[in-house]
Formats: structure tokens, sequence, C-alpha cells
């Protein structure tokens, strides 16, 4: 079964922003090979200054993307999001059908 989820993944601010763009182009390559895929178009919110130090950084790159995989596909990926050196934070949320439908992510049988 399809489910609908949003990532925000927040990458190293020390990156320049083309290295940072391509790590959003491997994120959605790497959600596609695990069988899932980016409704739309990742929302790309640029460099921003942190609330507080992560990591003794103080800006990062954000990015939001709605996907659609079926369910436990993205367990793996997620565990390569977890240890990577470039990603300070991610969350996956999955969304429920209600809120998926509301936002016009169609998720199939």
């Amino acid at each position: 079964m399809m489910r609908a989820y949003e990532l925000m993944i927040i990458l190293d601010g020390d990156l320049d922003e083309a290295a940072a763009q391509g790590w959003v182009k491997s994120v959605s390559d790497s959600i596609a090979k695990a069988g899932g895929n980016v409704h739309g178009k990742p929302d790309w919110w640029g460099k921003r200054q942190f609330a507080y130090p992560i990591h003794k950084k103080e800006y990062g790159y954000y990015a939001v993307m709605h996907v659609v995989a079926p369910g436990g596909a993205l367990d793996e990926f997620e565990r390569a999001l977890r240890i990577a050196d470039d990603v300070v934070r991610h969350k996956l949320l999955r969304l429920p059908e209600a809120e998926a439908a509301r936002r016009g992510i169609a998720v199939g049988a």
C-alpha cells in the first residue's frame, strides 16, 4: 500500500549552494530507487540560521519534500540519512490519509 510522507532535511551550512541542491537531487533519486517518488517539486528554503548551534554550526540548508512510497520502503533510505555527514537533521513523517488528500497527494492502493 502506498503511503504519503513529508520529508524535511537540513544540510550542513558549510556546503556551497550547488552541492546542497545536488544533495536534494540525490535524495530524490534515492527515494525513486526505494520504490517511491517525490510528489511535486522539492520546496527549497535555502540557507537559514539555526535557533541554536547544532554541532557547532550556525547555518543550514533546508528542503521539504512530499513523498509517496510503499510502507516500509524508506527504512534503509532513512538509515542512510542518519549516517550521512552532510545531513545535520532530517524528519520523515507519515501523513494521515485525510491530510494527504487535503494537500492533493494521490495515494493509490
